[in-house]
């Protein structure tokens, strides 16, 4: 690492926070609508049959489904 005596810490913490905003995560895309934020999820298409199938079997919507199957994992992941 070089100590580049010319850039003060103010530029520094400047030029940082210019990296990492430029990251793709860096700021919420997404539509938060109440408590939720929307987002854009890519699925295989035979993926995607089968939530719809299960969605319709269940009586709910496929958010519904997805949300609830994510939820289940996140709940058995942190235990």
């Amino acid at each position: 690492m070089t100590i580049n005596r010319g850039t003060s810490a103010r530029k520094r913490a400047q030029k940082v926070d210019a990296f990492i905003g430029k990251a793709p995560d860096a700021h919420r895309k997404g539509v938060v609508r109440g408590r939720k934020e929307q987002i854009t999820l890519t699925i295989a298409p035979d993926l995607l049959a089968k939530v719809d199938e299960i969605a319709n079997r269940m009586g709910q919507s496929r958010a519904a489904l997805i949300n609830r199957a994510i939820y289940e994992l996140a709940e058995r992941v942190a235990a």
